[in-house]
Protein backbone atom coordinates (compact mmCIF):
# COMPACT_ATOMS: atom_id res chain seq x y z
CA UNK A 1 0.00 0.00 0.00
CA UNK A 2 3.12 2.38 0.34
CA UNK A 3 3.03 3.33 -3.30
CA UNK A 4 -0.56 5.33 -3.08
CA UNK A 5 -2.95 2.41 -3.81
CA UNK A 6 -6.18 1.48 -2.49
CA UNK A 7 -7.56 -1.38 -1.77
CA UNK A 8 -11.56 -1.94 -2.71
CA UNK A 9 -13.30 -4.96 -0.93
CA UNK A 10 -16.52 -5.84 -2.52
CA UNK A 11 -18.19 -8.06 -5.10
CA UNK A 12 -18.39 -7.09 -8.65
CA UNK A 13 -22.44 -7.73 -8.60
CA UNK A 14 -22.39 -5.51 -5.67
CA UNK A 15 -24.86 -2.56 -5.85
CA UNK A 16 -22.58 -0.40 -3.42
CA UNK A 17 -19.91 -1.81 -4.62
CA UNK A 18 -20.48 -0.61 -8.12
CA UNK A 19 -21.00 2.94 -6.80
CA UNK A 20 -18.01 3.70 -5.42
CA UNK A 21 -15.50 1.48 -7.89
CA UNK A 22 -17.14 4.22 -10.56
CA UNK A 23 -16.17 7.48 -8.43
CA UNK A 24 -12.35 5.87 -7.99
CA UNK A 25 -12.16 5.35 -11.53
CA UNK A 26 -13.53 8.65 -12.46
CA UNK A 27 -11.41 10.40 -10.05
CA UNK A 28 -8.33 8.84 -10.94
CA UNK A 29 -7.38 7.12 -8.18
CA UNK A 30 -5.59 4.02 -8.01
CA UNK A 31 -6.92 1.41 -6.32
CA UNK A 32 -6.75 -2.38 -6.46
CA UNK A 33 -9.80 -4.45 -6.26
CA UNK A 34 -10.20 -7.26 -3.44
CA UNK A 35 -13.05 -9.84 -3.94
CA UNK A 36 -14.64 -10.70 -0.97
CA UNK A 37 -15.25 -13.93 0.21
CA UNK A 38 -16.76 -15.11 3.62
CA UNK A 39 -13.69 -14.83 5.61
CA UNK A 40 -12.71 -11.65 3.76
CA UNK A 41 -15.95 -10.28 4.35
CA UNK A 42 -15.90 -10.92 8.28
CA UNK A 43 -12.19 -9.60 8.24
CA UNK A 44 -13.23 -6.44 6.71
CA UNK A 45 -16.08 -6.35 9.21
CA UNK A 46 -14.11 -6.66 12.11
CA UNK A 47 -11.82 -3.86 10.26
CA UNK A 48 -14.36 -1.11 10.26
CA UNK A 49 -16.98 -2.10 12.65
CA UNK A 50 -19.64 -2.86 10.02
CA UNK A 51 -20.66 -5.95 8.13
CA UNK A 52 -21.35 -4.59 4.89
CA UNK A 53 -19.79 -3.86 1.38
CA UNK A 54 -17.64 -2.62 0.28
CA UNK A 55 -14.91 -2.01 2.50
CA UNK A 56 -12.13 0.79 1.18
CA UNK A 57 -8.70 0.68 2.74
CA UNK A 58 -6.76 3.30 2.10
CA UNK A 59 -2.82 3.90 1.18
CA UNK A 60 -2.29 5.00 4.84
CA UNK A 61 -3.86 1.73 6.29
CA UNK A 62 -7.36 3.68 7.40
CA UNK A 63 -10.55 1.39 7.08
CA UNK A 64 -13.81 3.55 5.52
CA UNK A 65 -16.95 2.01 4.89
CA UNK A 66 -20.77 3.85 4.29
CA UNK A 67 -19.96 5.29 0.11
CA UNK A 68 -22.09 8.55 0.93
CA UNK A 69 -19.35 8.88 3.80
CA UNK A 70 -16.25 8.07 1.32
CA UNK A 71 -17.35 9.93 -1.46
CA UNK A 72 -18.12 13.37 1.16
CA UNK A 73 -14.44 13.04 2.67
CA UNK A 74 -12.76 11.96 -0.36
CA UNK A 75 -14.12 14.89 -2.50
CA UNK A 76 -11.99 17.26 0.05
CA UNK A 77 -9.23 15.00 0.69
CA UNK A 78 -8.17 13.13 -2.14
CA UNK A 79 -6.72 14.65 -6.12
CA UNK A 80 -8.73 14.53 -8.74
CA UNK A 81 -11.66 16.29 -10.66
CA UNK A 82 -14.22 18.03 -8.24
CA UNK A 83 -17.43 16.01 -8.55
CA UNK A 84 -20.02 18.54 -6.72
CA UNK A 85 -21.46 21.45 -7.58
CA UNK A 86 -20.00 24.55 -6.28
CA UNK A 87 -23.66 26.55 -5.79
CA UNK A 88 -24.69 25.47 -1.99
CA UNK A 89 -28.19 24.90 -3.86
CA UNK A 90 -27.26 22.42 -6.46
CA UNK A 91 -24.97 20.66 -4.45
CA UNK A 92 -27.73 20.18 -1.86
CA UNK A 93 -30.48 18.53 -4.52
CA UNK A 94 -27.06 16.42 -5.64
CA UNK A 95 -26.88 15.19 -2.49
CA UNK A 96 -30.63 14.62 -1.84
CA UNK A 97 -30.85 12.84 -5.47
CA UNK A 98 -27.93 10.70 -3.73
CA UNK A 99 -29.53 9.25 -0.94
CA UNK A 100 -32.78 8.95 -3.14
CA UNK A 101 -31.06 6.74 -5.51
CA UNK A 102 -28.70 4.71 -2.46
CA UNK A 103 -32.38 4.42 -0.17
CA UNK A 104 -35.35 4.10 -2.30
CA UNK A 105 -34.09 2.65 -5.67
CA UNK A 106 -32.53 0.18 -3.08
CA UNK A 107 -36.35 -1.75 -3.13
CA UNK A 108 -36.93 -2.09 -6.50
CA UNK A 109 -33.43 -2.97 -7.18
CA UNK A 110 -32.81 -5.77 -4.87
CA UNK A 111 -37.16 -6.79 -6.46
CA UNK A 112 -36.20 -7.63 -10.17
CA UNK A 113 -32.99 -9.35 -9.11
CA UNK A 114 -34.73 -11.80 -6.46
CA UNK A 115 -38.23 -12.18 -7.28
CA UNK A 116 -38.28 -13.19 -11.44
CA UNK A 117 -36.86 -16.53 -11.34
CA UNK A 118 -34.08 -16.24 -13.99
CA UNK A 119 -32.80 -13.37 -12.17
CA UNK A 120 -32.91 -14.92 -8.43
CA UNK A 121 -31.21 -18.37 -10.22
CA UNK A 122 -28.24 -16.72 -11.78
CA UNK A 123 -27.53 -13.98 -9.02
CA UNK A 124 -27.99 -16.89 -6.16
CA UNK A 125 -25.37 -18.79 -8.49
CA UNK A 126 -22.81 -16.19 -8.91
CA UNK A 127 -23.00 -15.15 -5.88
CA UNK A 128 -22.34 -18.60 -4.09
CA UNK A 129 -19.80 -18.61 -6.55
CA UNK A 130 -18.02 -15.75 -5.65
CA UNK A 131 -18.61 -14.49 -1.88
CA UNK A 132 -19.25 -18.58 -0.54
CA UNK A 133 -16.53 -19.81 -2.39
CA UNK A 134 -14.38 -20.70 0.62
CA UNK A 135 -17.16 -22.76 2.03
CA UNK A 136 -16.79 -26.15 1.55
CA UNK A 137 -20.17 -27.19 0.11
CA UNK A 138 -21.43 -27.63 -3.20
CA UNK A 139 -22.62 -24.96 -5.41
CA UNK A 140 -25.52 -25.62 -5.89
CA UNK A 141 -26.62 -26.13 -1.98
CA UNK A 142 -25.08 -22.43 -1.52
CA UNK A 143 -26.55 -20.93 -4.13
CA UNK A 144 -30.24 -22.37 -2.83
CA UNK A 145 -29.16 -20.99 0.34
CA UNK A 146 -28.48 -17.91 -1.10
CA UNK A 147 -31.89 -17.41 -3.13
CA UNK A 148 -33.50 -18.52 -0.04
CA UNK A 149 -32.21 -15.50 2.21
CA UNK A 150 -32.55 -12.92 -0.07
CA UNK A 151 -35.73 -13.18 -0.85
CA UNK A 152 -36.33 -13.38 2.53
CA UNK A 153 -34.66 -10.43 3.50
CA UNK A 154 -35.07 -8.44 0.69
CA UNK A 155 -38.55 -9.21 -0.58
CA UNK A 156 -40.78 -10.15 2.52
CA UNK A 157 -38.96 -8.43 5.11
CA UNK A 158 -38.97 -5.52 2.88
CA UNK A 159 -42.53 -5.13 2.86
CA UNK A 160 -43.14 -6.83 -1.08
CA UNK A 161 -46.50 -8.81 -1.27
CA UNK A 162 -48.93 -9.47 -3.73
CA UNK A 163 -50.44 -6.21 -3.36
CA UNK A 164 -47.36 -3.77 -2.84
CA UNK A 165 -45.14 -5.86 -5.82
CA UNK A 166 -47.16 -4.01 -8.41
CA UNK A 167 -46.03 -0.25 -7.30
CA UNK A 168 -42.33 -1.47 -7.23
CA UNK A 169 -42.92 -2.21 -10.79
CA UNK A 170 -44.32 1.06 -11.65
CA UNK A 171 -41.42 2.84 -9.75
CA UNK A 172 -38.47 1.52 -12.12
CA UNK A 173 -40.50 2.25 -15.33
CA UNK A 174 -41.63 6.07 -14.11
CA UNK A 175 -37.90 6.65 -13.43
CA UNK A 176 -36.66 5.36 -16.80
CA UNK A 177 -39.29 8.04 -17.77
CA UNK A 178 -38.41 10.80 -16.41
CA UNK A 179 -34.46 10.18 -16.84
CA UNK A 180 -34.87 8.99 -20.47
CA UNK A 181 -35.25 12.79 -21.91
CA UNK A 182 -32.76 14.12 -19.13
CA UNK A 183 -29.73 11.70 -20.29
CA UNK A 184 -30.62 12.20 -23.51
CA UNK A 185 -30.16 16.13 -23.96
CA UNK A 186 -27.25 15.65 -21.82
CA UNK A 187 -24.44 13.64 -20.95
CA UNK A 188 -24.89 13.28 -17.24
CA UNK A 189 -27.80 14.26 -14.85
CA UNK A 190 -26.68 17.94 -14.23
CA UNK A 191 -24.53 18.83 -17.02
CA UNK A 192 -21.52 18.05 -18.78
CA UNK A 193 -19.41 16.42 -15.48
CA UNK A 194 -20.54 13.66 -13.12
CA UNK A 195 -21.79 14.91 -9.30
CA UNK A 196 -22.70 13.16 -6.19
CA UNK A 197 -26.15 12.17 -7.62
CA UNK A 198 -24.70 10.25 -10.91
CA UNK A 199 -23.18 8.04 -8.47
CA UNK A 200 -25.88 7.57 -6.39
CA UNK A 201 -27.74 6.94 -9.39
CA UNK A 202 -24.77 4.82 -10.83
CA UNK A 203 -25.30 1.59 -7.70
CA UNK A 204 -28.38 0.30 -8.74
CA UNK A 205 -28.46 1.28 -12.33
CA UNK A 206 -24.93 -0.32 -13.43
CA UNK A 207 -24.94 -3.66 -10.92
CA UNK A 208 -28.81 -4.35 -11.09
CA UNK A 209 -31.35 -2.68 -13.33
CA UNK A 210 -28.39 -2.67 -16.47
CA UNK A 211 -27.69 -6.18 -15.51
CA UNK A 212 -30.10 -8.23 -14.13
CA UNK A 213 -32.03 -10.36 -17.12
CA UNK A 214 -35.56 -8.80 -16.46
CA UNK A 215 -34.57 -5.17 -15.23
CA UNK A 216 -31.90 -4.54 -18.10
CA UNK A 217 -34.37 -6.11 -21.23
CA UNK A 218 -36.81 -3.36 -19.95
CA UNK A 219 -34.15 -0.45 -19.90
CA UNK A 220 -32.79 -1.79 -23.42
CA UNK A 221 -36.12 -1.64 -24.87
CA UNK A 222 -37.54 1.85 -22.54
CA UNK A 223 -34.51 3.91 -21.78
CA UNK A 224 -31.92 2.86 -24.21
CA UNK A 225 -30.15 6.88 -23.26
CA UNK A 226 -29.97 5.30 -19.53
CA UNK A 227 -28.03 2.83 -20.39
CA UNK A 228 -26.08 4.45 -22.33
CA UNK A 229 -25.43 6.95 -19.49
CA UNK A 230 -24.09 3.82 -17.47
CA UNK A 231 -21.72 2.74 -19.76
CA UNK A 232 -20.79 6.58 -20.19
CA UNK A 233 -20.43 6.88 -16.44
CA UNK A 234 -18.21 3.75 -16.01
CA UNK A 235 -16.12 4.39 -19.00
CA UNK A 236 -15.17 8.28 -18.01
CA UNK A 237 -11.61 9.61 -16.71
CA UNK A 238 -10.45 12.20 -15.11
CA UNK A 239 -8.76 13.60 -18.66
CA UNK A 240 -12.35 13.17 -20.37
CA UNK A 241 -13.89 15.94 -18.08
CA UNK A 242 -10.86 18.30 -16.82
CA UNK A 243 -12.24 20.78 -19.54
CA UNK A 244 -15.89 19.86 -18.68
CA UNK A 245 -17.11 22.73 -16.25
CA UNK A 246 -18.90 21.90 -13.05
CA UNK A 247 -22.41 22.60 -12.75
CA UNK A 248 -23.35 25.73 -11.95
CA UNK A 249 -27.21 24.72 -10.82
CA UNK A 250 -29.34 22.04 -11.16
CA UNK A 251 -31.29 22.03 -14.13
CA UNK A 252 -35.23 22.57 -14.18
CA UNK A 253 -35.51 19.39 -15.91
CA UNK A 254 -34.52 17.63 -13.06
CA UNK A 255 -37.55 18.88 -10.61
CA UNK A 256 -39.93 15.87 -12.18
CA UNK A 257 -37.41 13.66 -10.49
CA UNK A 258 -37.02 15.38 -6.95
CA UNK A 259 -40.47 15.87 -6.44
CA UNK A 260 -41.28 12.22 -7.39
CA UNK A 261 -38.40 11.56 -4.85
CA UNK A 262 -40.51 13.90 -2.19
CA UNK A 263 -43.32 12.49 -2.91
CA UNK A 264 -41.87 8.82 -1.90
CA UNK A 265 -38.95 8.61 -0.58
CA UNK A 266 -39.01 11.33 1.56
CA UNK A 267 -42.26 10.22 2.88
CA UNK A 268 -40.92 6.95 3.70
CA UNK A 269 -37.63 8.16 5.71
CA UNK A 270 -39.95 10.61 7.85
CA UNK A 271 -42.25 7.96 9.04
CA UNK A 272 -39.38 5.68 9.28
CA UNK A 273 -38.03 8.39 11.67
CA UNK A 274 -41.06 8.75 13.37
CA UNK A 275 -41.72 5.32 13.64
CA UNK A 276 -38.22 5.27 15.48
CA UNK A 277 -39.06 7.78 17.84
CA UNK A 278 -41.52 5.95 19.50
CA UNK A 279 -39.69 2.58 19.60
CA UNK A 280 -41.64 0.49 17.15
CA UNK A 281 -40.48 -2.41 15.22
CA UNK A 282 -41.99 -1.56 12.32
CA UNK A 283 -43.34 1.36 10.00
CA UNK A 284 -46.26 1.53 8.26
CA UNK A 285 -47.15 3.77 5.08
CA UNK A 286 -48.88 3.79 2.06
CA UNK A 287 -47.48 4.22 -1.26
CA UNK A 288 -49.19 3.66 -4.74
CA UNK A 289 -52.18 3.29 -3.08
CA UNK A 290 -50.96 0.43 -0.90
CA UNK A 291 -50.13 -0.06 2.46
CA UNK A 292 -47.23 -0.81 3.09
CA UNK A 293 -45.33 -2.46 6.18
CA UNK A 294 -41.77 -3.09 6.98
CA UNK A 295 -38.92 -3.04 9.88
CA UNK A 296 -37.96 0.25 11.32
CA UNK A 297 -34.42 1.47 9.91
CA UNK A 298 -31.95 3.08 12.52
CA UNK A 299 -29.68 3.19 9.46
CA UNK A 300 -32.55 5.63 7.46
CA UNK A 301 -33.45 7.81 10.49
CA UNK A 302 -29.23 8.78 10.13
CA UNK A 303 -29.73 9.17 6.65
CA UNK A 304 -32.75 11.80 7.09
CA UNK A 305 -30.64 13.55 10.05
CA UNK A 306 -28.02 13.79 7.61
CA UNK A 307 -29.96 15.58 5.28
CA UNK A 308 -31.84 17.79 7.75
CA UNK A 309 -28.10 18.68 9.05
CA UNK A 310 -26.85 19.47 5.36
CA UNK A 311 -30.33 21.50 5.05
CA UNK A 312 -29.90 23.60 8.13
CA UNK A 313 -26.24 24.39 6.91
CA UNK A 314 -27.72 26.61 3.63
CA UNK A 315 -28.65 29.97 4.25
CA UNK A 316 -31.94 31.21 4.17
CA UNK A 317 -32.17 31.97 0.31
CA UNK A 318 -30.73 28.43 -0.38
CA UNK A 319 -33.30 26.68 1.69
CA UNK A 320 -36.12 28.65 0.07
CA UNK A 321 -34.92 27.55 -2.89
CA UNK A 322 -35.15 23.91 -2.07
CA UNK A 323 -38.04 23.99 -0.50
CA UNK A 324 -39.28 25.09 -3.74
CA UNK A 325 -37.51 22.82 -5.93
CA UNK A 326 -38.43 20.07 -4.41
CA UNK A 327 -42.31 21.14 -3.57
CA UNK A 328 -44.62 19.36 -1.08
CA UNK A 329 -43.16 17.35 1.38
CA UNK A 330 -40.42 18.90 1.67
CA UNK A 331 -40.72 20.91 5.09
CA UNK A 332 -39.67 17.26 6.75
CA UNK A 333 -36.25 19.04 5.82
CA UNK A 334 -37.09 21.40 8.00
CA UNK A 335 -37.68 19.80 11.43
CA UNK A 336 -35.11 19.82 14.12
CA UNK A 337 -32.49 17.19 13.14
CA UNK A 338 -33.44 13.66 14.52
CA UNK A 339 -30.89 12.17 17.05
CA UNK A 340 -28.05 10.21 16.24
CA UNK A 341 -27.81 6.89 17.87
CA UNK A 342 -27.47 6.63 21.58
CA UNK A 343 -23.84 6.83 22.92
CA UNK A 344 -22.55 3.71 22.63
CA UNK A 345 -24.47 2.41 20.03
CA UNK A 346 -23.69 2.40 16.37
CA UNK A 347 -25.07 1.60 12.85
CA UNK A 348 -23.73 -1.79 12.08
CA UNK A 349 -25.75 -2.79 9.18
CA UNK A 350 -28.79 -1.63 6.87
CA UNK A 351 -31.00 -2.94 9.08
CA UNK A 352 -28.75 -2.85 12.38
CA UNK A 353 -28.78 -6.55 12.70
Amino acid sequence: MSDGTWELHGLKLSYFTGKLEAWLRVRGLPFRFVEMDMAGFRACARATGIAQMPALRSPDGTWLTDTTAILRRLETEAPGPALQPTDPLAAFLSLFLEDAFDEWLWRPALYYRWAFTDDAQLMGRRIAATLMRDLPLPLALKAAVVRHRQQGVYLRQDGITRATAPSVERLYLEVLDLLEPLLTRRPFLFGERPVAADFGLFGPMFRHFASDPTSSSLMRERAPSVLAWTARLWNTRPEGITDAPLPETAPADLDPLLRLAVRDHLAEMDANAQAAARSLKLVRFQRGGVDWRLPVSPYRVQCLADLQAAFAALGTAERAGVLERLGPGAEVLERPVQPAPEPGQRIRNRLWT
